[in-house]
């Protein structure tokens, strides 16, 4: 037989060729096709001949008979790629792996004149972060995308589940039972969160009114020196601050140690996220730990369950969430 070139495909057919047997017996063999009369000893063949001749399966034509691409595709917000959504991809990613499907990220930006990634991809499963709208929702029926997460008639996506909205209010409970009584909120300035950040301010607005604390507004962290705001905010008598997430309490707490004021003394501060970061700064800060690993393991069996045909559980995704108290309160 020839010498194969580095190039060139190994078929079923160079397989069958090898082992002297036809090409469907080749195929059931490869494919573990059940009802086949196929006796060990010629199954061995094949499969020892396959490995040896570095046959790899041809995907395509896989997903084109099986009516499968065991791909889910994953379309992510436009949000900076921190530590929580990278625990969220792991998790989900791993799952999808031992199930033997791929996962492919996708995100669209505001203004973008790409096609959307499911118009080429052909996925098993289309999974949205947000609920997708009309224009996105026509795109995906006229690209024969039926699996959908969230369905259209699922009006909100990830970002509104109680776990992911329950954050500011854990943070203001805090605050409040360590004595702090005049609160403002710290919000991060990338307009990419603008969204989530509105959200999580008004949370703590609302929790910062029921537990009977006076409310000093929201102020924007922009990465410069927070410290004209840090200052403001003590002569205003705050005493307590929540933080959007761990990078901008680092940069409240950096700012008040700078002013000379004393963390947590003079201003206690909180963040969200629980990242790694929380627990390395000096002083080590309060956070907010949201379990989104077990967030993208259950959106990710969601999805099997969607490309599998099995029933779907719909609804909210129960996600825990709990304050870790360190040094900064």
């Amino acid at each position: 037989m020839a010498e194969r070139t580095a190039r060139t495909r190994v078929t079923a057919a160079d397989i069958a060729r090898e082992v002297g047997v036809s090409r469907a017996t080749v195929g059931f063999v490869l494919n573990d096709t059940p009802g086949q009369t196929i006796s060990a000893a010629t199954r061995e063949r094949v499969l020892r001949t396959a490995r040896r001749l570095g046959y790899r399966p041809h995907r395509a034509a896989q997903a084109l008979a099986s009516g499968q691409s065991r791909i889910i595709l994953f379309v992510l917000p436009d949000w900076p790629l921190d530590y929580s959504m990278r625990r969220y991809l792991e998790e989900a990613s791993l799952l999808l792996d031992e199930a033997g499907y791929g996962m492919v990220t996708y995100t669209p930006h505001p203004g973008g004149t790409s096609r959307p990634l499911w118009e080429s991809l052909d996925p098993d499963v289309v999974v949205g972060f947000t609920a997708f709208g009309p224009e996105d929702s026509a795109s995906l029926r006229a690209s024969g995308v039926t699996r959908v997460i969230p369905a259209p008639d699922e009006s909100e996506g990830l970002h509104g589940a109680p776990a992911l909205t329950a954050g500011p209010e854990l943070q203001v409970r805090h605050l409040v039972e360590q004595g702090h009584t005049d609160l403002a909120f710290a919000a991060s300035a990338d307009t990419r969160l603008e969204e989530l950040v509105r959200e999580r301010g008004e949370n703590a607005h609302r929790a910062c009114l029921d537990a009977g604390a006076r409310w000093h507004g929201a102020d924007f962290i922009d990465g410069g020196d927070p410290g004209a705001l840090v200052r403001r905010w003590h002569e205003e008598g705050v005493t307590g601050v929540v933080a959007y997430n761990d990078d901008v309490a680092a940069a409240v707490v950096g700012a008040a140690l700078r002013a000379g004021l004393d963390v947590p003394d003079d201003l206690a501060v909180v963040g969200h996220d629980d990242s790694p970061l929380a627990s390395v700064f000096v002083p080590a800060l309060s956070s907010v730990r949201l379990d989104t690993g077990a967030l993208g393991r259950a959106l990710a069996g969601r999805a099997l369950d969607e490309a599998q045909g099995r029933p779907r559980e719909r609804g909210h995704i129960e996600v825990r969430a709990e304050l870790v108290r360190r040094e900064s309160t």
